[in-house]
This record gives structure tokens, C-alpha cells and sequence, in this order.
């Protein structure tokens, strides 16, 4: 693929906003797509979904592990059922209900988490969820994907529909670059993509760090250094064999995310590369600390997970 620039203004989107219009788009092609909400539907934006199918839209109120019970319920009946909720209320109040009565059964019910990371700015640390990846990746036999704009978003929910069993989808709150516009993209859940190569070092990014990283590609390349960026979204399953490939190639590999440090796409690299190919891995994320309330784009520069941020982190590792 050719490599991605960030020279160009792209359009942005909240890839909540996304979420929304794609399941109000695939409910027609999917008449077995239902829609559960924990009266957030505004914010979550299943409200699009709730506005041309009304009788297949539930809001069950704020009570998050009722409805989990009752998306779990639908599943056994054929269909498929998204649950949509903040990301700190739908996977963290939620944790015990996704793992018994959805993972364990391995039934067919969709998890869509908004709000997700520090992005969601003023609402402050107790709204700001940097564990939820960590929490799913613990769960047997959840997929968990990330998408980095709008295109991957759309395709992501659809890719969810088809899939048969648990998924867990994490959206964030602010609008982010759409950088997949090109004719050749094409989503698949567990594949990596090379968005922009280089044989210096590898930044392996997801969410809304992959369009700071390409920024940080740029940057770097000012100084000669030759950045690989891989937009990994899907954590789980990892894409093992570009990972490794790309290590090979750089031997140096930098993770990128809004979550923390422990348990997300960093610990799940480091777990592939230690066992298979032992490489320099440095994590940038939340390093065990709380978020706090603040304007978004203040938060990722204040924790270093903007493309200055990101840069900075490189050059201080890569000599």
C-alpha cells in the first residue's frame, strides 16, 4: 500500500457517530439486528437506529446488566443484538454480566462502547475508561476492535454483524481524521494494516492514535528516521504475523493508544514479541494513572498520546 500522508486536511468524524448511522444504514439488509440502550441513546447515537426502527430499538433504562441479561436472551432467539452504552458503564459495571451470561454461552450479542479513553474530556476520570480493553481481552473468546475513523468504523459494525459471537466495539466521544478513504481499503477482523513503511522503527497504533501516529511518521521522517505505521484494529485476535514481520524489518517497536499501559494493545504485543521474536517494545499510554476533566485535545497533549507526544517519546527511545 502506499504510504499514507498527513500533509492533506481531512474531513473529521466521532466514530460514534459512526457507530450510529451504521446500524440505522444495516437495518434493513439485517432485519435480525436489534438495538439495546441504557437511556444514553442520544450520546451513543443509537438514536439514528431508533428513529427508522423503532420497534426493534430498546431502551432499557440506566440499568446496564438488566439489559445484557436480556440481549443475551434475544441472541438465543436468532437474533443479534448490539448493547450500547458508555464504555466505563457497559464493560466496566457490566463486567460479570458480559462474561457469564454472554461469553460463556458464546452468544451472538455485540457490544457497542462509546465514550471510550480520556477523549471524553470534561466528563473527567470517572467517565474516562482506559481499562476496558484490558478488561475484554481477559474474557475467552471476545473479539475486541478498535476502529481509527469513520470508514473503519462503519465497516467494523457490519464485519461484527457477520461475525458469529461475542464482540466487543470501542468508539471514542471526539471527532478524529478519516484516513481510510483510499479505493483499496479493505477491513478484516484480526488483520493489521500498513499505512504508511519504513524500516527505522515500528509504531503499532489503534483507535484515534494511528492518524497522531502517521502525524508523528511525518515528523520523524524530517530527521531520517523511517517510520512504520501499522493501524492495528483489532486487538483481539492480534495480527501476529505482521507484527512479527514488521519487527523483523525495524527491530524496534513503539505501541500507541487512549488506554492504559496494562492490558491493552501494548501488553498484547509485548506478549507475542516476547514469546516470538524479542524486540525493543515501548508502550505509550496512560501509564497507571487516572484521567482527568479538561478539554480533549489539552488531555492527549498533556499525556503525551498526540503526535508531538508520540514523536518526542521515539526520539528519546530510537538512539
Amino acid at each position: 500500500m502506499a504510504d499514507q500522508s498527513m500533509k492533506n486536511t481531512f474531513r473529521q468524524i466521532a466514530t460514534r457517530e459512526s457507530y450510529g448511522r451504521a446500524l440505522a444504514e444495516l437495518g434493513e439488509k439485517y432485519p435480525q439486528l436489534v438495538v439495546l440502550d441504557a437511556d444514553l441513546a442520544c450520546a451513543t447515537k443509537t438514536a439514528m437506529f431508533q428513529k427508522v426502527f423503532p420497534e426493534r430499538h430498546i431502551d432499557c433504562g440506566i440499568a446496564e446488566c438488566n439489559m445484557t441479561g436480556i440481549a443475551a436472551g434475544l441472541a438465543t432467539c436468532g437474533k443479534i443484538p448490539f448493547i450500547s452504552s458508555f464504555a466505563m458503564f457497559v464493560a466496566g459495571r457490566n463486567f460479570e454480566q458480559i462474561r457469564n451470561s454472554i461469553a460463556y454461552p458464546h452468544l451472538n450479542v455485540k457490544i457497542g462502547a462509546t465514550h471510550a479513553g480520556i477523549t471524553v474530556g470534561e466528563d473527567g476520570a470517572t467517565h474516562q475508561c482506559n481499562e476496558d480493553i484490558a478488561l475484554m481481552r481477559t474474557i475467552p473468546g471476545m473479539t475486541i476492535i478498535v476502529p481509527s475513523d469513520d470508514i473503519e468504523a462503519k465497516a467494523a459494525v457490519e464485519a461484527a454483524i457477520k461475525h458469529k459471537g461475542p464482540v466487543y466495539l470501542r468508539f471514542g466521544r471526539g471527532e478524529v481524521p478519516v484516513i481510510n478513504e483510499q479505493d483499496d481499503y479493505n477491513f478484516q477482523i484480526g488483520k493489521g494494516v500498513v499505512l504508511r513503511e519504513g524500516s527505522d522503527v515500528t509504531i503499532a497504533a489503534t483507535g484515534g492514535c494511528v492518524s497522531a501516529s502517521l502525524e508523528a511518521a511525518e515528523k520523524l521522517a524530517a530527521d531520517n528516521i523511517r517510520a512504520e505505521v501499522i493501524n492495528i484494529h483489532t486487538i483481539k485476535p492480534l495480527d501476529e504475523e505482521l507484527l512479527i514481520s514488521s519487527a523483523q524489518k525495524t527491530g524496534m517497536v513503539i505501541t500507541a493508544e487512549e488506554h492504559s499501559v496494562i492490558g491493552g494493545l501494548g501488553s498484547a504485543v509485548c506478549d507475542v514479541l516476547s514469546e516470538k521474536l524479542p524486540v525493543k517494545v515501548i508502550r505509550i499510554g496512560m501509564n497507571d494513572v487516572f484521567g482527568e476533566s479538561g478539554p480533549a485535545k489539552e488531555l492527549l497533549k498533556k499525556y503525551e498520546l498526540d503526535s508531538e507526544g508520540i514523536y518526542k517519546k521515539i526520539i528519546a527511545n530510537i538512539s
